[in-house]
């Protein structure tokens, strides 16, 4: 089983996958619909995007849990070292 490089999400049948590609390191939920995977601002936008409408958190917090949990992941390792969570408010 494969996880995730930009969320975590488990990926285990090839619906999981962006477009159903088992190579892919990357689930359906951070791919574009041309297949690609989502920029960092695209990825953190839709996660705070996600716990506001689902955990009714304000902005600001929920920008800190997605961060957060961005930091743990393969994906945004690079953009975390660059310093692209404090400049990443342009949504």
């Amino acid at each position: 089983m494969k996880t995730c490089i930009a969320c975590g999400m488990p990926m285990q049948k090839p619906a999981d996958f962006a477009g159903g590609d088992m190579t892919k390191d990357y689930c359906i939920y951070c791919a574009r619909p041309d297949g690609t995977m989502q920029s960092f601002a695209e990825k953190r936008a839709g996660m705070i995007r996600f716990l506001q409408e689902t955990q009714g958190m304000e902005k600001a917090a929920a920008a800190e849990i997605a961060e957060a949990s961005m930091r743990k992941l393969p994906a945004w390792q690079a953009q975390f070292r660059k310093g692209a969570a404090a400049d990443g408010d342009a949504e």
